[in-house]
């Protein structure tokens, strides 16, 4: 079976930004007529789960002004610095918010995280043999990332803090749940650090 051609009649421009642009979109509907969708038009972003030797992964404890309080996520980011690639927006993100590098980077999970308003796609990686950023080299974290935690916990607990509801960021569920998966699959389920974004 082949599904509608959703066609694009007409498009109004509600907010422009640096991140996101907010539009009002016209797109024609199964059955005849056409139906008004605003839409949230994101640059994209990358995400990391950093898996230490000991089975640990990387946390960190944020400040979300949207939802008014601190959530436990992974070291992630935007796309937004023209000419780079996924994978080294991963480890520039991993630096910067973990203070660590990693020898090793494969791609575990793509997610679209609110298909219902937002074109946002976020990649996740799994990063591993990780090394310590010289103290001399660490960025300088200002705003919300300035009172920023940052901690290692066993994967399997961490998995155990999203099924109990301690966890809610979806980049951070997605990507304990898809790490557990392929760990458990022998690293099978990886994927190759360059592969293309789907389409």
């Amino acid at each position: 079976m082949t599904g509608h051609r959703y066609e694009l009649r007409a498009r109004t421009e509600r907010f422009a930004g640096r991140i996101f642009q907010v539009y009002s979109d016209e797109v024609t509907m199964p059955g005849g007529g056409t139906a008004v969708r605003d839409v949230v038009r994101h640059v994209g972003a990358v995400a990391v789960v950093a898996l230490d030797d000991a089975g640990r992964v990387v946390l960190v404890r944020q400040y979300r002004h949207p939802v008014g309080g601190y959530l436990w996520e992974l070291p992630a980011g935007l796309m937004d610095v023209d000419g780079e690639n996924l994978a080294e927006a991963a480890r520039r993100e991993l630096a910067e918010e973990a203070d660590l590098t990693a020898g090793r980077v494969d791609v575990l999970v793509d997610l679209h995280s609110s298909p219902g308003f937002s074109s946002e796609l976020v990649r996740i990686f799994l990063a591993r043999e990780l090394t310590e950023v010289p103290a001399g080299q660490r960025h300088d974290r200002h705003d919300e990332e300035a009172d920023m935690q940052v901690v290692r916990v066993d994967l399997d607990d961490a998995v155990a803090r999203v099924l109990a509801g301690e966890i809610t960021n979806a980049s951070c569920v997605a990507g304990l749940l898809a790490a557990v998966r392929a760990r458990d699959a022998g690293w099978a389920p990886l994927r190759p650090a360059d592969e293309p974004l789907p389409r």
